[in-house]
């Protein structure tokens, strides 16, 4: 019966996510296609870092992952490859850096100081361990921030004008408020992009240095975070870190397994 529960439960937060996509009835603007090549991937690389040249042992740029007919509109080409591509690492990039600044303000005692439950509970402390704070998390709490990352994707996926595998821009995601491809059902004050206005009047020269710093940080953040995670299960794995990192004795790859026991029995 729990198990039904949990199941009915789960579809209704899909459908509500779902249902907050409605068609905005405004008029779109003209989208200048972006789409990049091999070629603009070596010439990215130098700006990003001189010493490493373009680096790619896997033979990622030459590759063409979906055939056409798979995606509606979409032609079988190594440019929407490469979009994807981009737009992956940036955005594993942004979560690495939530993440890195996450588990450092966790495993300091940072949490919020109001109750995390209806029942008064607060947030876990869990001996300051990110991991185990995670586990101690009620399981209906987990899956509300899982919705929302549901909602997220799907809005980021199809509330862009020109999507990043179309010629659109890798990294971009469409605002809340003025959408002109879809819109939601309620007024949101604040995009999650820029949501103070700061960005918006820098030049584009400034806005193509901010990617750059962006996309070096997201991937300094992705080693950091795999790097407390890897110290955390296997003490000494990383020197730098010895002593440093809360030992973890639970499985990061499975975050629902704290629950399992209770769920399916």
């Amino acid at each position: 019966q729990r198990s039904k529960m949990v199941r009915a439960l789960v579809l209704a937060l899909c459908l509500g996510a779902a249902s907050a996509f409605a068609p905005a009835g405004l008029a779109a603007r003209r989208v200048v296609s972006v789409a990049e090549t091999k070629a603009d991937l070596q010439a990215l690389a130098p700006k990003l870092n001189p010493v490493v040249p373009f680096f790619d042992p896997l033979g990622l740029a030459d590759m063409t992952f979906w055939p056409g007919p798979a995606w509606g509109g979409l032609e079988e080409s190594n440019e929407a490859t490469i979009g994807w591509l981009r737009h992956s690492e940036i955005k594993h990039g942004r979560v690495a850096m939530a993440a890195f600044v996450g588990y450092v303000a966790q495993a300091n005692g940072v949490r919020f100081p109001w109750p995390m439950t209806m029942d008064g509970s607060p947030f876990p402390e869990a001996g300051l361990s990110p991991e185990a704070q995670w586990d101690a998390i009620p399981i209906g709490g987990k899956w509300q921030i899982i919705a929302l990352v549901a909602f997220l994707e799907l809005w980021g996926e199809s509330g862009a004008e020109k999507h990043y595998m179309l010629g659109g821009k890798p990294g971009y995601f469409p605002p809340f408020k003025g959408n002109s491809v879809q819109e939601l059902p309620h007024p949101v004050p604040l995009n999650l992009f820029d949501p103070f206005g700061l960005s918006k009047n820098k030049s584009e020269e400034a806005k193509a240095k901010g990617l750059l710093a962006e996309i070096n940080n997201g991937r300094l953040a992705q080693i950091g975070i795999f790097g407390f995670i890897s110290e955390s299960k296997v003490a000494g794995s990383v020197p730098f870190l010895s002593g440093l990192i809360k030992p973890y004795d639970g499985d990061v790859m499975a975050p629902f397994s704290a629950h399992f026991a209770s769920m399916y029995h």
